[in-house]
């Protein structure tokens, strides 16, 4: 799918990139074992998304990690603070997740549980528990990668399924 003909910006988000703004815009990125976390409050027209590129960086998601916007979990808590810092309150927020695809295969030794998309997928789902947010749409696993088109301004996403596709490790 190919997003509608736009006037607006377009920004294209590279993995470990965040965008947050009040200004309607057109965010494409492309994910395989990546993550993209968009959150829309429809009230303000606010729009944000990440490109979590690992699981977890394993700290507090403090300002001290240089490259927290890489980690899924550092991306979400730093969306979701920011968020909140325009008067958005958590209910109002409608929360989509995509990517984290199968399409590098895992180590022998990792088995078939722990590629780097499932763990992706894993922790965002742990931190949407934890903060209480519920996940309106969602298109995620598989083996392909995708191509999103998020605009920030109504929270619409479409998506575009890659065709290159890694065969079925079972």
């Amino acid at each position: 799918m190919k997003p509608y003909k736009t006037d607006l910006p377009i920004i294209h988000l590279n993995a470990g990139e965040i965008c947050i703004t009040d200004k309607p815009t057109l965010v494409t990125t492309v994910l395989g074992s990546c993550v993209s976390v968009t959150m829309h409050c429809g009230r303000l027209k606010i729009g944000a998304i990440c490109h979590g590129l690992l699981p977890s960086c394993g700290s507090d998601c403090g300002q001290d990690c240089e490259d927290q916007l890489k980690y899924v979990d550092c991306s979400i808590e730093f969306m979701l603070k920011n968020m909140l810092r325009y008067g958005i309150t958590k209910n109002e927020l409608s929360i989509k997740l995509f990517g984290g695809g199968d399409v590098l295969l895992p180590k022998e030794s990792a088995g078939k549980n722990k590629t780097v998309g499932k763990q992706n997928l894993q922790i965002a789902k742990e931190i949407f528990r934890k903060e209480g947010l519920t996940i309106v749409n969602s298109d995620v696993g598989g083996y392909r990668g995708r191509r999103i088109y998020f605009y920030t301004h109504t929270g619409e996403v479409l998506l575009r399924r890659l065709r290159k596709q890694i065969p079925n490790p079972t």
